[in-house]
């Protein structure tokens, strides 16, 4: 099965946030969430994504959980189409609002989607399944040494994240980024049926 059949089971969920079913896409900071939600959401028919970079800042990495439940949660759970206004990294500042609209599905990328305070609204919780350390080491190559300084930052306040607050004991599925596509594995939370599949691999273009 592929995430064209991934996507379908996803719309055919029950709405979790108003009348959307929000999917949330958590893991390690450079686990391969970004491009995995982006290839989810071709297969969804161009789903909506928030990247939670987009809310985090320097000053608050982890401290942004007030503005999704007020900017992006409460208007999707009427119904209305959120607006939320993203953090522009190099200017340091939050820039104009931008629209999230409230479609059959969205996702929801980044360190953290899967927290506590977020999960009685996702339909489903799904988990990049890599470890920190190698997770951090591709983080940090992609980045570049001008990032060298923040990533040192970075690791010790996701630890710390983790440690108070972790996603993957409730992640619905682990998904593991293979050369040839991606294979999903029932999450911690998910109990098999005597029927069900849980090893997939998506077809739709190559992993990178």
């Amino acid at each position: 099965m592929d995430l064209l059949a991934h996507a379908a089971a996803l719309r055919a969920l029950p709405p979790s946030c108003g009348p959307v079913r929000l999917v949330a896409v958590d893991g390690h900071a450079g686990s391969g969430k970004s491009t995995f939600a982006a290839r989810l959401a071709e297969a969804l028919g161009s789903a909506p994504v928030l990247h939670l970079d987009d809310l985090a800042s320097h000053e608050d990495l982890f401290s942004w959980t007030d503005r999704m439940l007020a900017e992006v949660i409460a208007p999707l759970s009427r119904g209305e189409t959120a607006h939320y206004h993203p953090y522009d990294w190099n200017l340091r500042t939050f820039g104009p609002p931008r629209p999230l609209p409230a479609a059959p599905v969205v996702l929801v990328e980044g360190v953290g989607s899967g927290r506590r305070a977020l999960r009685p609204h996702l339909a489903r919780l799904l988990w990049m399944e890599r470890e920190p350390e190698a997770s951090w080491i591709r983080g940090r190559h992609r980045d570049g040494p001008a990032q060298s300084t923040f990533w040192d930052g970075w690791t010790v306040a996701e630890t710390r994240h983790f440690a108070t607050d972790p996603s993957r004991p409730f992640a619905d599925a682990l998904v593991h980024e293979r050369p040839e596509g991606y294979e999903w594995l029932p999450g911690p939370s998910e109990a098999p049926g005597p029927n069900q599949i849980f090893t997939y691999r998506d077809h739709i273009g190559r992993a990178y």
